[in-house]
């Protein structure tokens, strides 16, 4: 599975009705750590599709999402399960990291 753009028209959807744990990357295109972490996140998405939904938002297209979760650097990752915040981390962390806050 690739790695979803979410939005807050599809937000309820694909987040909150998920059977499966969501991860969200709070990312925006003029961020270099955001830029770092990417390809990371990707990785992890492929290793764990099924297992895992993987979404990016971009807070600069997205500012309502980046502010319902307090979204103050970035990147930010957060880890949503049955619609609630179980794990979250701000920076570049590496894939080691990522899997443990699953």
């Amino acid at each position: 599975m690739s790695v979803i753009t979410i939005t807050k028209e599809n937000f309820k959807q694909e987040v909150m009705q998920s059977d499966k744990p969501v991860l969200l990357d709070f990312w925006a295109g003029w961020c270099g750590p955001c830029r770092m972490l990417s390809p990371v996140v990707d990785a992890f998405a492929e290793e764990n599709a099924g297992g895992v939904k993987v979404g990016k938002v971009n807070v600069d297209e997205q500012r309502e999402l980046a502010s319902q979760f307090q979204v103050m650097s970035i990147p930010t990752l957060v880890v949503m399960k049955n619609g609630k915040v179980t794990a979250r981390q701000v920076g570049v962390v590496p894939k080691e990291k990522i899997q443990a806050m699953i």
